[in-house]
């Protein structure tokens, strides 16, 4: 805890349960299944790709119910490092969160920069003389507009983002309702043979792959709980916002998929110079109302890539800022904007690394982003929260749980599991890409700047493990929060 309380309070809960799910459910969606239905049929090798959606939306739910309950009982800014604050520093300290927070600067924007890729893309159906060099001018001028559009107070993004997700709401429905106007049966669900082999090694390839990709696009469906300082009533409106948002988007998918490969045969889609493979919403819009409607509804599929990339900077943005005035992070990360009350220094590191992201996406290929982004997140967030649900139940019995994980284990070991085939699979792939190499190499550096850090701290290996059970006391507030109805106190200098 930081010595001065001052440092530590600053957000204030103003967002319910609507707008938390709007902000959820615009970063899931985003322009994700609008570019990953090719790269999922490209996977499987065929039209049972819907496969890859189902399982991903099975680990969303799966560890989407591990978010609710350390969500609904640490709800704090900067989401995972909070969990994993305080699930894992009776044993190591304070590394798991410095961990966390060094791999969370790199596979949120990741993430984020998949979304402003996707933007260009689909630009190109517009656009279709576009140049290499104007489409990455483009992309980089799109982050920079985000980045100011997060320049201000957080209420007034929440207001916004309800407006995107009304217009992603509108451009997917308009693709499957043209899709089933137009829905071929017989193209759909004519798969070839051997499609669903259990006993071939090559089907498990690709059911790891789709997976990774499945579960890719329901990524966001957390967002909210990186800002649990800024939630209303958070114990009730995390785990819901969390399962709704799931729910709503996996009705989204499934008619989606199934809708697109009842337009579009699957084996246009292997080709990613087509417009069935590069553009496939815009497909089957031209295929089913003409041009004019396919241009109109690529128009708001580009709005809704904004509001991915918008809502999910604004929760990531969030991530470094409690670890800063917990003294685990640099501390300017931890300064709030003296008058809209967001973290400055997060929300421009976030902004500057999608947009290095966006270029690496641009010159190698989306696949490569995507696996990159999944193992670095597994191997220090998703494996270490599932621990952290079982850990907390033991460490802080008396920890207040206003939700509590149904079926408890099953979940987590679904979603343990879940997270385990990604990260096994990654490099079989990705041949010659190399993640699980790179996300050991990342996280080798990240034990490395820890053991420096925690030397000139005096921290434990070097010092004493200093434990803080906040979340235990009665009538507090913690995570930089402040309670409904009361103003925020300032406490930068």
């Amino acid at each position: 805890m930081p010595d001065l309380l001052g440092e530590r309070v600053g957000f204030v809960r103003r967002i319910g349960l609507f707008q938390a799910t709007a902000i959820n459910m615009s970063q899931m969606c985003g322009i994700g299944p609008f570019v990953t239905i090719p790269l999922m049929v490209t996977a499987f090798g065929g039209p049972q790709a819907v496969i890859g959606f189902l399982a991903g939306a099975v680990l969303a739910l799966a560890d989407g119910l591990v978010w609710a309950e350390l969500g609904a009982s640490l709800p704090g800014a900067g989401g995972s490092y909070v969990y994993l604050r305080q699930a894992f520093q009776y044993r190591t300290g304070k590394l798991m969160p410095f961990l966390f927070v060094w791999t969370a600067m790199l596979f949120i924007p990741l993430g984020m920069s998949t979304g402003v890729i996707g933007f260009v893309q689909y630009l190109g159906y517009l656009w279709p003389g576009m140049s290499p060099g104007q489409g990455d001018a483009v992309g980089l001028a799109v982050t920079v507009g985000i980045v100011v559009l997060l320049w201000r107070r957080v209420e007034w993004i929440a207001r916004l983002t309800v407006v995107l997700w009304t217009v992603m709401i509108a451009a997917v429905g308009l693709v499957i309702v043209a899709a089933f106007t137009h829905f071929s049966p017989e193209r759909a669900f004519t798969y070839p043979a051997h499609a669903v082999d259990l006993t071939s090694a090559q089907f498990w390839a690709g059911f790891a792959g789709g997976l990774t990709i499945g579960v890719y696009d329901y990524l966001g469906y957390n967002t909210t709980a990186y800002m649990g300082a800024e939630i209303r009533r958070p114990g009730r409106t995390l785990p819901r916002a969390i399962l709704l948002s799931i729910l709503g988007i996996m009705a989204i998918y499934l008619l989606l998929q199934i809708g697109t490969l009842g337009v579009v045969d699957w084996r246009e889609m292997l080709d990613p110079h087509s417009t069935a493979g590069s553009s496939v919403a815009s497909a089957v819009l031209e295929r089913t109302w003409g041009r004019t409607a396919a241009g109109a509804v690529t128009v708001l599929i580009l709005v809704t890539a904004v509001a991915s990339v918008l809502t999910g900077l604004l929760g990531g943005s969030r991530v470094p800022c409690d670890a800063a005035r917990d003294r685990v992070f640099f501390r300017p990360y931890g300064t709030l904007h003296p008058r809209h009350r967001f973290p400055v220094l997060g929300l421009l590191t976030m902004g500057g690394t999608t947009a290095a992201g966006f270029l690496l996406g641009r010159h190698t290929d989306l696949t490569t982003v995507i696996q990159l982004l999944t193992t670095v997140m597994v191997i220090v967030q998703s494996l270490a929260q599932v621990a952290a649900v079982t850990v907390l139940r033991r460490r802080q019995p008396a920890l207040r749980r206003p939700y509590r994980m149904w079926l408890y284990p099953l979940p987590s070991l679904v979603a343990l599991a879940g997270w385990l085939v990604i990260y096994g699979y990654a490099d079989r792939n990705a041949p010659g890409r190399h993640p699980i190499e790179w996300s050991l190499a990342w996280v080798a550096a990240g034990l490395a700047a820890f053991l420096v850090w925690a030397r000139h701290e005096r921290e434990w290996p070097f010092g004493p493990k200093r434990i803080s059970e906040p979340y235990l006391e009665r009538g507090t507030e913690p995570g930089g929060a402040v309670p409904d109805g009361a103003e925020p106190v300032t406490g930068e200098g």
